[in-house]
């Protein structure tokens, strides 16, 4: 059947993201065991880290969370189409009369940081709203010195938060931020307050609050040693073989034949480049995966393909399948990119 446009569908994509739900909702299930007392909420801006705002948000859901984390008012509907809006906190505010009257009509809460900001959600009729004070982010918050404005006294707050700057470290800001967040919870009416992030979680209960934020750790990344052994991986790009072909010593790979063919060799080109996410920083450093056998990247990663040595897997044909190297503190440390970077960089190409 055609579809509504005339056009034939598409096929499938040669890349694929596949998204580990049961390794997700267990990684929330943890990160919600170690916030003790505290409830764990989700952070799934940048369209869930990168993996699918459809795929993620329904498993969190599913796993008992019930507070939801964007950035951009824009990345609403995506998530407000599995969970009720209410449940929905957008961390950038209102920054226009637009954005609060959107945020009224939709019933999200708004996360105010600044007087500006209040007196927007208040003329559009307000309602309950989060309130973010900056400890020493020196980013985005209400100073510490304008929590007594009057716009801020009429807010009807919900969650209080604030963002810890270095949680992974164990750093004497860590407790000055937490004693300036106290500050504020004992000068401004709230429901709940929260400050820990992933890695703020194993500060310790004076840091949790009523609910902690994670977000990179629901997803698989590991800040602080003490995650290693209990968060799972929880994405794994995939991409298909365009084709395989034996190269002769002496011949040179891609782009500025930055590689050259030291002996005969079978190689595959795949479909899976810089422009999907994957960096040239992996040029000569990455790898792929099939049946525990690693096939290293070789040569310059181009826009849409990159090539990959098939000597250890001389069964691999056209059409197959491969994994990216993405278990992410070894990926990190092999691409230089932060654990950050390799999930929000995926491109919208991986059918996820």
């Amino acid at each position: 059947m055609m579809p509504p446009d005339g056009f034939p569908p598409a096929p499938p994509a040669a890349l694929r993201l596949e998204i580990d739900r049961d390794a997700l909702a267990a990684n929330w299930h943890t990160l919600d065991r170690l916030s003790g007392k505290a409830r764990a909420g989700a952070a799934v801006k940048a369209n869930g880290y990168g993996l699918g705002a459809a795929a993620v948000v329904p498993a969190l859901a599913g796993a008992g969370c019930r507070d939801f984390f964007v950035a951009h008012w824009s990345e609403v509907p995506a998530v407000a189409a599995h969970v009720p809006p209410a449940m929905i906190s957008v961390l950038h505010g209102p920054l226009t009369a637009a954005d609060a009257a959107y945020g009224v009509a939709m019933g999200t809460k708004p996360v105010i940081n600044s007087a500006h900001q209040a007196r927007l959600w208040r003329d559009a009729g307000g309602g309950i709203c989060d309130l973010m004070v900056d400890t020493g982010m020196n980013r985005l918050g209400l100073p510490l010195a304008r929590i007594g404005d009057e716009a801020i006294r009429g807010l009807d707050i919900d969650v209080l938060l604030s963002h810890l700057v270095s949680a992974e470290e164990d750093g004497a800001l860590n407790d000055i931020q937490r004693r300036r967040w106290e500050e504020a919870r004992r000068s401004i009416p709230h429901r709940r307050a929260s400050l820990a992030n992933s890695a703020g979680i194993l500060l310790g209960e004076a840091f949790h609050g009523d609910l902690t934020r994670p977000g990179l750790s629901l997803y698989g990344g590991i800040q602080r040693a003490e995650l290693q052994g209990v968060i799972g991986q929880v994405a794994h790009p995939m991409a298909a073989i365009l084709q395989v072909r034996r190269v002769g010593a002496g011949e040179t790979l891609g782009y500025n034949a930055t590689f050259t063919v030291p002996h005969p060799m079978r190689i595959g080109t795949i479909a899976l480049g810089y422009a999907d996410g994957y960096l040239r920083c992996w040029s000569g450093k990455g790898g792929m995966l099939s049946q525990g056998r690693r096939l290293p990247v070789l040569g310059r990663v181009s826009m849409d393909m990159t090539i990959i040595d098939l000597s250890a897997a001389p069964d691999l044909a056209e059409g197959d399948w491969v994994e990216a190297e993405y278990s992410p503190i070894a990926a990190a440390a092999r691409s230089g990119l932060s654990q950050y970077e390799l999930f929000t960089l995926l491109g919208n190409r991986f059918a996820r």
